[in-house]
């Protein structure tokens, strides 16, 4: 797909290609080996998914906070939940947790159908100025993420970017068998990412990616 970028987001400042370029030399020194991961993150304008006053950090390889409690996760945790999500070659995915966009975004760009559920509407009403401005079809619902997407199941792959002490059994029925769920587990001091994998006889097992911090996932909506 393109994307449609503003004059700017070609220039050699610090949102520019010379910024993005050693952000993915950064993920490539840090263990990141996937070279369509590494270039959906160079093309995605990251500095367009933060509040302009944040542009100038936006292609440091940290969290930065999108308000409502909320951040835009750290480039190298995009880029490895991306990798798990990619070893089931998923066409279509379900995201827990739209947040600025930028993790839809990133999939997006690899050409895989996004599905993304938010429940704080003010964050999910700006993602989809992004997604549009960006000519991005995503297909985005208000509601709570915990339920899923149901009347859309079953997905290829699920990725949720917010932690619970468990798993949420509802989402992993909406996996497909040979599908893979990427999510933080663990308490709100910090969590582990885990990626599972759905056998086609409904077995699932479990792989640890490493230590991981994430804003906690909550039920319910807010309008705001």
């Amino acid at each position: 797909m393109s994307l449609r970028l503003r004059p700017a987001d070609v220039g050699i400042g610090m949102t520019g290609q010379r910024a993005r370029d050693r952000l993915i030399e950064d993920l490539r020194g840090s263990g990141i080996a996937d070279e369509r991961v590494l270039n959906a993150i160079r093309t995605v304008p990251r500095h367009q998914f933060v509040d302009e006053a944040l542009a100038s950090r936006a292609y440091e390889n940290n969290a930065l906070p999108i308000g409502h409690g909320q951040t835009i996760s750290q480039p190298w945790v995009v880029a490895k939940m991306t990798e798990a999500l990619l070893r089931a070659a998923p066409k279509r995915v379900l995201e827990v947790g739209t947040g600025s966009g930028y993790q839809a975004a990133v999939l997006a760009a690899l050409g895989v159908k996004v599905y993304t559920v938010e429940r704080i509407g003010d964050l999910l009403r700006v993602a989809r100025k992004r997604f549009r401005d960006l000519g991005m079809h995503i297909r985005s619902k208000h509601d709570d993420g915990r339920i899923g997407w149901p009347e859309e199941a079953p997905f290829d792959a699920i990725i949720v970017t917010a932690a619970g002490p468990a798993l949420v059994e509802a989402l992993l029925e909406q996996l497909a068998p040979g599908g893979v769920l990427v999510a933080p587990v663990g308490a709100s001091s910090g969590q582990a990412l885990l990626c599972l994998h759905k056998q086609v006889d409904g077995e699932v097992s479990s792989e640890d990616l490493g230590a991981v911090s994430f804003v906690p996932l909550l039920s319910g909506v807010v309008d705001r």
